[in-house]
């Protein structure tokens, strides 16, 4: 099993949407993928419209029993063959107080994500916009950071310190964390924008993707990314496109069951 943390410490990027729309892809192409929604926000969780009154089970049932919930049990179906989802929860809120008293927080998805390899070829982690807990356990969990970034001046600082911390991370659990940079919300009519993205590839150059996921109001729309049918447009095809240069920038691992 693979699995993709979608990270960045700036909000706004387009990180959820990036979520969703690089899992249905790998979905659409015929892989067993779980998303799992870590963000207290639960934006994911509320595109597919998952009642929140009272709380669903989900991501926080990780932290609960030290990762021993069983991943699939926690999962539920979507409208999206080959798609389940993990709900987030509003006490993933409390999880950084705990974290301070509580030995092994940081490494709960990690292990429930092992013991639950053999029942999907992807897990896709939608990381909360702040450095806490629940995004150290994401980036010690991931075989690759994705991080989706605004084609925007003050953007270019987030991803900075986004690459900061997976360098830290990746140092302390000792083997590679391979990340990719994937500029959104690209208005070419901007100067800003053309501009913004010309420095991404001077910084870093081979992380990025050549092209860019253009501003695509479909893609605003919650009921169009979740439903049965592939969204179409614009950013749709983009992100398409995206994840091909995804797979193709790292082959797939294969792990014994």
């Amino acid at each position: 099993m693979q699995t993709w943390a979608i990270a960045n410490q700036k909000g706004g990027v387009g990180k959820t949407t990036t979520s969703l729309c690089l899992a249905r892809g790998l979905a659409a192409d015929g892989a067993r993928v779980v998303l799992i929604d870590l963000d207290p926000h639960a934006s994911l969780t509320r595109a597919f419209a998952v009642p929140t009154d009272p709380p669903p089970a989900g991501s926080h049932d990780l932290f609960n029993t030290g990762g021993a919930a069983e991943l699939r049990s926690l999962a539920r179906g979507t409208a999206i063959d080959n798609l389940l989802l993990v709900a987030a929860q509003p006490a993933l809120a409390t999880l950084e107080r705990r974290g301070a008293t509580q030995a092994g927080l940081g490494l709960s998805i990690g292990r429930a994500l092992h013991a639950a390899r053999a029942n999907f070829d992807y897990a896709v982690l939608d990381c909360p916009p702040t450095l806490g807990l629940l995004m150290v356990n994401a980036l010690a969990a991931a075989d690759r950071l994705v991080v989706p970034t605004q084609t925007d001046p003050l953007a270019l600082h987030g991803l900075a310190d986004m690459l900061r911390t997976a360098d830290m991370v990746e140092r302390s659990r000792r083997r590679p964390l391979p990340r990719h940079v994937l500029p959104t919300l690209y208005d070419r009519r901007t100067r800003s924008g053309v501009q913004s993205l010309d420095r991404l590839h001077e910084l870093y150059e081979g992380r990025v993707w050549p092209k860019a996921i253009p501003m695509d109001t479909r893609l605003r729309d919650p009921a169009t990314l979740t439903a049965a049918e592939l969204p179409t447009g614009r950013g749709a095809d983009a992100y398409r496109s995206a994840l091909n240069w995804l797979l193709a920038a790292m082959p797939r691992q294969q792990e014994a069951a």
